[in-house]
């Protein structure tokens, strides 16, 4: 599957252009692999540890490069985001570098460990409530209150191209990688990922995983249409969001399969991340690999021949307050 020539709102050019523009910034994550979970798994597994991140997860990438795109006009009256999490910490801290304000629209369910890293970066918390429209409407008021200038958390080219780094890392540290797993979500990850891995190789797969509780994306590829839910039920708080306008045409055209599971299997990657890989990973970060172990990609005679996988390991930001509880009990 080749990248075609529709303009889609990122290519190759603007995810090197980011990488150029964010490279002093951003930290080259390692690439871990392990015996013992290649033959769990029946293939060669390559980890791209974005939790080892700035912020604990891949969004600083999007979010760094976002920042450091605007003027110094634009930039002077700060800038706005809704995010539940990893996006709002990891555009705080960007803000933080630059110098300018951020103001953070945070739902009120979201995971008190993240919304504690947007206070640590200095980012200034504007409480919502738990729905999409609520959060996108308290991000217009900032907005007009402010002036400040609107970064998506992923439905955004400069976001695109930022996460779109990670490809180019990931094929210089395993160029013979054939196919790429991908947590989904709003589609900024796997959009950028896709893009860049598909015009340096177009025979290679990118796969996404997706929690069964949050399966938009799925239901959207096989509709050809952009699908939204009333709701969604996951314990990976980071893959609750719907594809926007931006990165549907991207997960539609270059994405080749979306790997759905429950969020049992979420967990016990998540296990198998901490016990083997010595890794924390919070359940959207492990959502790769629990894709890879499911009797849905085991089974399915399509993806037989994936036997040199590359996982993002999105994110790190688990909130460990259960288990400091259970070893003080």
């Amino acid at each position: 599957m080749e990248v075609n020539k529709e303009k889609y709102a990122a290519d190759l050019s603007s995810i090197k252009e980011a990488r150029a523009r964010i490279s002093s910034f951003i930290h080259k994550t390692p690439l871990m692999t392990s015996e013992s979970l290649d033959a769990i798994s029946g293939r060669r597994l390559f980890f791209k540890c974005e939790c080892f991140q700035k912020g604990g997860a891949f969004k600083f990438r999007g979010a760094c490069n976002a920042i450091f795109s605007l003027d110094d006009q634009q930039a002077a009256k700060g800038v706005v985001t809704h995010s539940s999490g990893n996006h709002a910490a990891a555009l705080a801290l960007a803000a933080k570098l630059r110098g300018i304000t951020s103001y953070i629209v945070i739902p009120k369910n979201a995971p008190q460990c993240k919304v504690q890293h947007v206070v640590r970066y200095g980012g200034q918390v504007i409480w919502s409530e738990t729905t999409i429209k609520s959060r996108e409407e308290t991000a217009t008021t900032v907005q007009q209150e402010t002036g400040a200038a609107l970064i998506h958390p992923y439905n955004d080219g400069r976001i695109i191209s930022g996460q779109g780094t990670i490809s180019l890392e990931l094929l210089e540290q395993a160029p013979h990688i054939d196919t790429i797993i991908v947590p989904i979500s709003g589609g900024g990850l796997i959009s950028g990922v896709a893009l860049a891995a598909k015009s340096i190789n177009p025979a290679i797969r990118v796969l996404a995983a997706e929690p069964k509780g949050a399966n938009d994306a799925a239901q959207s590829k096989a509709a050809g249409r952009i699908v939204t839910l009333p709701e969604t039920n996951t314990v990976a708080d980071g893959l609750r969001a719907f594809l926007g306008e931006f990165t549907w045409p991207i997960v539609r055209d270059l994405v080749d399969d979306v790997i759905t599971v429950d969020d049992t299997e979420i967990i016990k990657a998540m296990r198998l991340c901490y016990e083997i890989l010595k890794v924390a990973v919070e359940p959207s970060g492990a959502i790769g690999l629990a894709a890879v172990l499911s009797d849905s990609f085991r089974t399915n005679p399509a993806w037989k021949d994936c036997n040199q996988i590359g996982i993002i390991l999105s994110g790190g930001n688990v909130d460990l307050e259960v288990l400091w509880n259970s070893f003080s009990k």
